[in-house]
Parts: structure tokens; C-alpha cells; sequence
């Protein structure tokens, strides 16, 4: 009895401190950004993994009780439980083993086809606002942000409204990479030559930190950014401010000294930003990967068709020449 009670005492015990490790553990929940999410998106697919986590302790809880007491309770010393050397299949064991993780998988399944297209980065998010248009090229080793409407653009800010979506349209000017702001919602790969896309929105404001979620180079780790969510006219102030302080990025040669630069940076500005400029960095390089082959080709089959018309003429050439010969 004494060996029993002191056995209640010690999970008692486990049971307390695990309690207060959690506690202090959820302290620091203020700074774990995909569980501190300020955003819509960002919300739901937090409470996605909530979900998933909670369905999966289902068995993996009982799993480790269950290993903890069955060790205590067939020790060698308990001499009073019944042994049964013969036994070796339980019908009720075999039900729940199997049926309750089915369930499980069936639930999570069913939840994942649904937010797989609820939560797709393509659909834009239902809003009485109009979506802010942003494109982001991503660059050896900073993010440029584009703002066609405005006519600005930033290198490594990103400067966006509070309750209004946001709609990202993102290319890679050099190696694939990945956007990531992960207080606001998921991370998506930007490819050179190709267009991607991720609709986002804040709920509050704040400063919310961006990275690069994809390994590009030695300067990877460098390729972070601020994401500041503000009022609306708190970020019409900032997109006069751009306009007012920036540097011209009016043609394809001020981007291409920006592009040049192997390197991290610092928080710059730019105006008058060239119509399109987005567009020409994605069909400039779609073009050097499929126009250039395709012309390659072209300039083959032109050379091919040129020897054979050159030869076609030599032989009837050839056969004149003989047909002159044979009438003399």
C-alpha cells in the first residue's frame, strides 16, 4: 500500500511540473510567429495546426500513458496481477487500435482538401476593399517591392495598409527563392521567368519580420525585411515620402544597377518607377530561357534550309549542265 501511495505521489508530482513547464513554455508563445499570427490568413492556418496537433495527441497521448503503465504495472514485483503467457488477440483492442486513427485520418483528410483550396495563396481574399497591388522580385541578396499603382518601390520594406488585402505578384530575377512573412500567412516560391502569387492581409498593425525561406547563396541569411502595417493614411504619408526621397528606377538600366549588386542591403527607396517594370523582368527572362532556344533553333533551320536550296541549285545545275553536254 505504502509502494502504491508513493507511486500516486510521484505522477502527482510529474503531473505539476509539467503543468508549470507549459506555462512558461506559453510565455514565449508572444514571440513564436506562426502561433502569434496578425492576420486573417495567418489566423486560420494557425488554428489549422492547432487542429491537426490536438487530433494527433489523441493517440499519441494514451500511446505514452499507456507505456508508462503497463511498465508499472507488469513489473517484476507485482506479484498480484493475473500472467497469461497464452494470450495473444483481443477483438475490442483490435477495434480501437484501428478504428480510432482511421477516424482520425479521415477527419484530418477532409480538413486538409477543404483548406488545401480555402487557404490557396492564387485566391484572392473576400474583401470590401480593394487589393493592394504589390509585385516582389526577388534579388542576390534583398527583395524588392514593387508598387505599381503608387509608381514607388522599396529594396528589403515593405510597407503595407491595415484591413485591406494585399495581393502579391512575385518573380525571381536569379535561382528560385521563397517569400515568407510568417505572421500574416504562408511562405511561396518565386521562380525566374515565371509569375507566383499570395493574398495576404493584416489585422492590426505593426512591424512583422519577412525572410527568405529558401536557401539562394552565401547571402541567404541576409535576406530579411520589415513588413509595417499601418493605417491607411499612415501608409498614403509613406508612399509620399518614397516619392518625395527616393531614386529614380525609370528604365531597365537603373534596375539592372540594382540587380548587380551581389549583395544584402539596406532599406532604399525609389519614384518614378518604369510602367511594366515587373513584367519586363519576368518576359526578359522567360525570353533568355525559351525566346533564345527558340531563336537558336530558328537560326538552325534557316542555315539548314539555306544548304539545302544551296545545294537543290547545284544539282539542277549539274543536270542542265549534263542535258547541254548530251545535246552537243
Amino acid at each position: 500500500m505504502n509502494l502504491l501511495n508513493r507511486y500516486k505521489t510521484c505522477f502527482k508530482m510529474i503531473g505539476f511540473f509539467t503543468l508549470i513547464a507549459s506555462l512558461f513554455a506559453l510565455t514565449g508563445c508572444e514571440d513564436a510567429a506562426l502561433i502569434n499570427s496578425k492576420g486573417n490568413i495567418g489566423v486560420q492556418q494557425r488554428d489549422l495546426i492547432y487542429t491537426a496537433v490536438g487530433l494527433m495527441l489523441i493517440v499519441v497521448i494514451p500511446a505514452i500513458f499507456l507505456s508508462v503503465f503497463f511498465a508499472w504495472k507488469y513489473r517484476a514485483s507485482n506479484t498480484k496481477n493475473e500472467y497469461k503467457p497464452d494470450w495473444e488477440h483481443s477483438n475490442k483492442i483490435e477495434f480501437v487500435v484501428w478504428m480510432i486513427p482511421l477516424i482520425i485520418i479521415v477527419i484530418l483528410g477532409t480538413i486538409t482538401w477543404k483548406t488545401a483550396h480555402s487557404l490557396h495563396p492564387y485566391k484572392p481574399i473576400e474583401h470590401e476593399k480593394t487589393p493592394l497591388i504589390v509585385e516582389v522580385v526577388s534579388l542576390d541578396w534583398k527583395w524588392l517591392f514593387i508598387y505599381p499603382e503608387q509608381g514607388v518601390a522599396s529594396i528589403n520594406e515593405l510597407a503595407i495598409p491595415v484591413d485591406r488585402p494585399v495581393e502579391f505578384r512575385l518573380t525571381s530575377e536569379t535561382v528560385m527563392n521563397s517569400f515568407f512573412v510568417p505572421q500574416l500567412g504562408g511562405q511561396i516560391y518565386v521562380m525566374a521567368g515565371m509569375q507566383t502569387k499570395l493574398n495576404l492581409i493584416a489585422d492590426e498593425p505593426g512591424i512583422f519580420k519577412g525572410i527568405s525561406a529558401s536557401y539562394s547563396g552565401h547571402g541567404f541569411s541576409g535576406m530579411k525585411f520589415n513588413t509595417i502595417a499601418k493605417p491607411e493614411n499612415e501608409f498614403n504619408a509613406w508612399v509620399e515620402t518614397v516619392r518625395a526621397t527616393g531614386k529614380p528606377l525609370d528604365t531597365m538600366e537603373a534596375y539592372d544597377e540594382i540587380a548587380k549588386v551581389k549583395d544584402n542591403s539596406p532599406v532604399l527607396y525609389f519614384n518614378n518607377v518604369k510602367t511594366d517594370l515587373f513584367r519586363a523582368i519576368v518576359t526578359r527572362i522567360s525570353g533568355d530561357m525559351f525566346g533564345g532556344a527558340h531563336g537558336a533553333h530558328g537560326a538552325n533551320a534557316s542555315s539548314h534550309e539555306s544548304h539545302l536550296t544551296d545545294e537543290h541549285n547545284t544539282h539542277v545545275a549539274d543536270e542542265s549542265n549534263t542535258s547541254h553536254t548530251t545535246a552537243h
